[in-house]
């Protein structure tokens, strides 16, 4: 390497060391490598190098911008490490603080949420009957929402004003906020062979508030499909969860006929109680639980299930509801205004995990 090529080579590597950020960084390589660069310039000259040094001098000049290049990769990868041990420095947290004291009555303790306890509970009992979880999304589409289930176009609860729609899709179809965990059910069905046996809890939405109505609530609703099901099963299998549920082996239980579009025949479920006092199980009242009935022909149709081969029945209840009846809350809003005293009263304890041997 001739003298100046060593010399700039040197004079560049001094100021790459001297680099202290980025921007100084970039303003060597500018200088050296860049369009009016010393380096530059000299592969421009390379037409005035007589002939027979041309080649010697431009393998050099070829050499020397490989080594700066590589030198200024090497400086730009400390510069951003040291930046980023810099940065992590400056925002690091001292997790070794110590907590914060006791209150005079000690330690404050969690709860689990009493919906949230009642999922608990309605999964274990309904998981030692043989049912398996499963869960869909919050934004449906209209078919699987209301379509799939044999609901009318004139069905009010297809209408604004009963139902949270959101702005329509490139197809111009509005997708709305699930207003009960039944495309769960359709879901299954179209991706799963039956024998189907499945429990479903989950949030959904409806244009209602008030003391007993909230605008997102939660519910739970059960589906079997297998040959030769019938009305029996639905009974039985509702019975003993209502009695595990509330504790009350006796509890007396009531089907109503009625009607719902997506099965046929259709029931309510009444349990008994004392209308004066709210004691569930005791005096000569009916209070309305659930809805019920046999899976629609229709239903399962549409999902792909041949209705002369298999049948099934399907369930729904509100979380909220049979919360506030098994630990006798008046009022529904409480449960979504996070007020520690009323979680506190309500609450579980988070180590007493819902399972069958406690008695649920």
């Amino acid at each position: 390497m001739t003298d100046d090529l060593a010399t700039l080579q040197a004079e560049t590597e001094a100021a790459l060391a001297a680099a202290a950020d980025l921007r100084a960084l970039d303003a060597v390589r500018v200088g050296v490598l860049g369009k009016n660069g010393q380096l530059t310039a000299l592969l421009k000259g390379l037409g005035g190098v007589p002939a027979e040094q041309r080649k010697e001098r431009g393998a050099a000049l070829n050499r020397l911008k490989t080594a700066l290049e590589a030198a200024i990769e090497a400086r730009r990868v400390a510069l951003d490490a040291a930046a980023l041990e810099a940065r992590l420095a400056a925002e690091r947290l001292d997790v070794t603080l110590p907590p914060r004291p006791f209150p005079p009555a000690g330690p404050e303790q969690g709860a689990i949420h009493p919906i949230a306890r009642t999922i608990e509970e309605i999964v274990a009992i309904f998981g030692a009957m043989g049912f398996s979880l499963a869960e869909g999304p919050d934004v449906e589409g209209d078919w699987y929402n209301f379509g799939a289930l044999n609901i009318p176009d004139h069905h009010p609860a297809r209408q604004d004003h009963d139902t949270f729609y959101l702005p329509a899709g490139p197809d111009g179809r509005r997708p709305v906020l699930r207003t009960h965990t039944s495309p769960v059910q359709i879901r299954t069905m179209l991706g799963e062979a039956p024998p189907i046996r499945v429990i479903v809890p989950g949030r959904t939405y409806r244009a209602d508030h008030d003391a007993t109505h909230s605008p997102m609530f939660h519910q739970v609703e059960g589906l079997v499909i297998d040959r030769n099901i019938s009305l029996s099963h639905l009974k039985g299998c509702l019975i003993d969860f209502l009695r595990a549920f509330f504790g009350i082996s006796d509890l007396p239980v009531r089907f109503r006929s009625s009607y719902f579009p997506f099965t046929e025949p259709s029931m309510e479920v009444d349990i008994g109680w004392n209308r004066k006092t709210g004691e569930l199980g005791k005096g000569g009242d009916w209070l309305e639980i659930l809805g019920s009935g046999m899976v629609h022909p229709k239903v399962l149709a549409n999902c792909g299930i041949d209705p002369r081969e298999w049948q099934g029945f399907a369930f729904g209840m509100g979380i909220e509801r049979i919360t506030m009846l098994k630990h006798g809350i008046p009022d529904l809003r409480p449960f979504y205004e996070s007020d520690v005293r009323w979680l506190r009263h309500y609450g579980a304890p988070v180590l007493s995990p819902a399972t069958l041997a406690e008695g649920v």
